[in-house]
């Protein structure tokens, strides 16, 4: 299929298959597609969760409000952003590129710096919401890649923050839930699936400059 088919075939799931699941090699290749995903700097401040454990999304879905997806797909993919500001993170980064590279860390180490320099510009709020946006770019790897493999997937703000944090013990890794998706496969139950797309018309949401 196109790039276009996949984007029209996908929706936003909101009954999902439980008897349905993701096979290993399918969820390997979203998690590589995840890793592929640009951020700023390279850096990648984040973490991302699958999560399975039946018990565990049940609990979840208490502060999801109490939508089935969570517990209904095969996944809840839970994107954490990082929210203390360390320069073990720039450092461990710059040793990783030298590495991927054959580099020297000599080499980069004037990127280093510059990067160290522009994340001590920012408040940590400022920091916190930057970190945050990069999990959305994730996200949308995460959702065209499910496209192209033709597994559903359905991205979600619909939940407390802070209560994923306590539940999955974020708050004391540095983490924060920012966003999350479910994925899995569509029932024929969900009406949702047979609905034209509601989109802006090309004309009003475009202009060439």
């Amino acid at each position: 299929m196109s790039v276009l088919e996949n984007l029209k075939w996908r929706y936003a799931t909101k009954i999902f298959d439980p008897s349905r699941k993701i096979t290993d090699h399918s969820l390997d290749i979203l998690k590589e597609s995840i890793q592929l995903s640009v951020s700023s700097f390279g850096l990648q401040l984040y973490k991302v969760l699958f999560i399975k454990n039946k018990e565990l999304r049940e609990e979840l879905k208490k502060f999801s409000w109490q939508q089935n997806q969570i517990t209904d797909a095969s996944y809840i993919v839970v994107f954490c952003n990082y929210i203390e500001k360390n320069e073990e993170y720039i450092d461990e980064y710059t040793a990783l590129r030298s590495y991927t590279e054959q580099s020297s860390t000599e080499d980069l180490k004037g990127y280093g710096d510059f990067i160290k320099t522009k994340i001590r510009e920012k408040s940590i709020k400022e920091y916190q919401h930057w970190t945050a946006l990069q999990t959305y770019i994730a996200l949308g790897n995460l959702l065209y890649s499910c496209a192209e493999l033709k597994i559903d997937a359905c991205p979600m703000e619909g939940f407390i923050s802070e209560k994923y944090n306590d539940i999955l013990k974020l708050s004391q890794q540095g983490l924060n839930a920012s966003v999350i998706a479910a994925i899995g496969y569509r029932s024929d139950k969900d009406k949702t699936q047979y609905l034209p797309k509601t989109r802006k018309p090309i004309h009003k949401l475009f202009e060439e400059i």
